[in-house]
């Protein structure tokens, strides 16, 4: 059976501004140019995940001031058939994006939190993606769901924006199989879980190892909550880490896996759109797993789909924009072999 990836998740227009620096408060700054186009961390991911080889769907609602937007996801190759058309105005992101790479971002809800009537999932969806840019109730149904519907389905959860402090402490991690989260996010989610938890502070910029000192305490704590959920902590600069306790060798599974970043032929121009790509990618490698050979984990396998995600999301920030920066998988690979 092909897997099928299905995306309960965002759908924004996105606005950027572009700026010398990121505005400070109390400040009042001039952009030197504006752009317009299609984002939200759902529509970001469904992209990724079918720029990278996969099926998706993605279910999700727009206003009619979004109706371009869908069209621009079709084109992409993602099942657009549950997203509807509501009176909201669509999501919108206001984002300042830095000469230097760097962004800051506003999200607008609108039609993200418009009610949707489908709750479960489609006929066939072996994997679930999430974030937390549309209703909370509708993330755990999605959850939920998956749960019920067969012990084999895959919940992949990137909870960013991070959920209030109250919504962390009651949310059903035992029923995720791999959380995605940035240094910041994993520092949160610690944060909220443990009392007195230390932050995570990574250096901008830095070989991984320097990353694994202060990330690694703190992706321990959070796999001693919920010890078989996998988790993939992207850190930027410094790469990525990853502790996999559903590897099939149990001794492997205690080794947390660390890569460095990708090397990048540009620099950074734009980060917008940077975690998105990975995580899009990371869900169209267990799927390609999952098609290929088994449910079971393998160590050289894991290291082998977190290579492909470093050197998808390096690609990405070579070039403006979310969405359309996402490569495409024939792009990635022949930048991997060369």
């Amino acid at each position: 059976m092909n897997s099928k990836c299905v995306i309960r998740g965002s759908i924004n227009i996105d606005e950027f501004f572009y700026v010398k620096d990121i505005v400070h408060p109390g400040e009042t700054i001039s952009s030197h140019r504006l752009s317009k186009r299609a984002g939200g961390k759902g529509a970001n991911q469904a992209v990724a995940v079918a720029r990278a080889g996969a099926s998706v769907a993605l279910v999700g609602s727009v206003g009619e001031d979004g109706c371009w937007v869908v069209e621009s996801l079709k084109d992409s190759q993602v099942d657009v058939s549950d997203i509807q058309i509501v009176t909201e105005s669509s999501g919108r992101a206001v984002i300042q994006l830095a000469d230097d790479g760097e962004n800051s971002i506003i999200l607008f809800k609108g039609a993200n939190y418009a009610q949707h009537p489908k709750k479960s999932l489609p006929s066939g969806a072996t994997h679930v993606l999430l974030q937390n840019e549309i209703p909370l109730e509708d993330t755990l149904a999605y959850i939920n769901a998956a749960a019920e519907a067969s012990p084999s389905t895959v919940t992949v959860f990137n909870p960013s924006p991070v959920p209030s402090d109250a919504e962390i402490k009651e949310f059903p991690w035992d029923k995720i199989t791999w959380l995605i989260v940035n240094e910041r996010e994993a520092s949160d989610i610690c944060q909220a879980l443990f009392s007195g938890a230390p932050h995570i502070n990574v250096p901008g910029s830095g070989e991984a190892a320097c990353a694994n000192i202060s990330a690694y305490p703190i992706l321990l704590r959070l796999s001693s909550q919920f010890p078989k959920t996998n988790i993939v902590c992207t850190l930027g600069a410094a790469g990525v880490l990853a502790l996999v306790p559903s590897l099939q060798d149990s001794t492997a599974s205690s080794e947390p896996i660390l890569l460095p970043a990708a090397k990048l032929q540009d620099g950074v121009v734009d980060t917008t759109g940077a975690g998105d790509c990975f995580t899009g990618y990371l869900v169209a490698g267990l799927m390609k797993m999952h098609d290929e050979r088994s449910k079971v984990l393998q160590r050289k396998e894991v290291i082998s789909i977190l290579k492909r995600c470093v050197q998808a999301s390096g690609m990405c920030v070579e070039k403006r924009g979310a969405l359309e920066s996402i490569p495409h998988a024939k792009d990635v690979d022949t930048r991997a072999i060369s």
